[in-house]
Formats: structure tokens, C-alpha cells, sequence
């Protein structure tokens, strides 16, 4: 299934180093004809970082997909019961996010635009970008590879030598991950090689 005409929300949580990459995979989501709607977690909306201040990051969403993101749990809750979405991307997906999911939290927006989602058996797909991925995370990684209606993204070892528990998505999987959830399938291989 290609992405035309698809209602995407786009969750961004506070992976900072990756919101370049992540900001070059919403862009090819819009190319694609998507309808997205952007969601950030309150670190992704508040905190300035080295790579991005909070500001540029709501500019540059907004100049990608012509729509300003939600930023609060009462804007996202409606996600659900008003169907709004036909898949939901989390990207980038930190370790907490992960954490929260597994665990019925639901204290940031993002949290909230997943939960109500998933209410409606509707598929999320999950870019993992964590340093503790293959660490304390990885349990939960593993816990939601066998949750229902949630997908993963193909990820890789980002840093083997300096950071050997980090793991993040392959960009280049972004798309073909969204459009293989959308039809009811994890895309495979879940893990790739490292991006040159």
C-alpha cells in the first residue's frame, strides 16, 4: 500500500541527535502524499538542544507538513475516538518512550497519541533511538515485538565501538515500514547493517 492519501501522525520524543534524520523521513512521507499531522512529547517541544532548538524544530515541522503539532495530552486524546489517523509514526522513539508504552503510561502527548491510536486496533510503528537499546530497553523492545498492531522500523548498531547498547532506525526503511504496517505486516529484516 503506498502512502497517498494516508492520515500519518508523526511523534517525535526527545532523541535529539536524531531529529535531522528524522525531520529528512517526514519530508519523504509528504513527497509520498501523506496527510500528516505532527506530535511532540514535551522534551521534543521544549527542551533547546545542540543539534536543534525547540523553535526550529516546530518551524521546520510545520514548513513540511503545513500543520502546527500537537503539543498537549488534551490536543492528542482525540486521536482515537475521532479516528484521526490511518497509521501513527513514532520517530524518533527514545528509551523512556519504549519504557512508558509497555507500561500503560501515558504522560506526554506523544504517549497519549499512541495509547488512543492503538484503542482503535490501528497500527503504530516505532523508530527506535536509544543508547540502551541492547541494555535495559531491550526488554522492552522485546516485549513490544509481540504487541499487537505495533511495528518496528529496521534499526542497527549506530556506534558499535563507542556506544555497543545503542541502536537506531535505517532511514532508509522509514517508508517501506510504514507502508508494510498499513497492510498488517512487520517489514523484515527487523535488523539491518549499519547505514554508510
Amino acid at each position: 500500500m503506498n502512502l497517498d492519501g494516508a492520515r500519518v501522525g508523526f511523534a517525535m520524543t526527545g532523541s535529539f541527535c536524531t531529529f535531522g534524520a528524522a525531520l529528512g523521513c517526514l519530508a519523504e512521507i509528504v513527497r509520498r502524499g501523506a496527510k500528516v499531522t505532527p506530535v511532540l512529547s514535551h522534551a521534543a517541544d521544549t527542551l533547546d538542544t545542540r543539534f536543534m532548538t525547540a523553535a526550529e524544530l516546530k518551524e521546520k515541522l510545520l514548513r513540511i507538513t503545513g500543520a502546527e503539532p500537537l503539543r498537549t495530552i488534551v490536543e492528542a486524546e482525540p486521536i482515537g475516538p475521532k479516528r484521526l489517523l490511518d497509521i501513527l509514526l513514532v520517530l524518533p522513539a527514545t528509551g523512556n518512550t519504549l519504557a512508558k508504552m509497555v507500561n500503560g503510561i501515558t504522560d506526554t502527548p506523544a504517549l497519549m497519541a499512541i495509547k488512543s491510536h492503538l484503542r482503535n486496533n490501528a497500527p503504530v510503528v516505532i523508530g527506535v533511538s536509544t543508547n540502551d537499546a541492547l541494555g535495559t530497553a531491550g526488554q522492552n523492545i522485546g516485549r513490544l515485538l509481540t504487541a499487537r498492531n505495533v511495528y518496528f522500523v529496521p534499526f542497527y548498531q549506530d556506534d558499535p565501538a563507542l556506544k555497543p547498547r545503542s541502536l537506531t532506525f535505517s532511514r532508509e526503511y522509514v517508508t517501506p515500514a510504514l507502508e508494510e504496517a498499513l497492510e498488517g505486516r512487520q517489514i523484515q529484516p527487523i535488523i539491518t547493517s549499519a547505514q554508510l
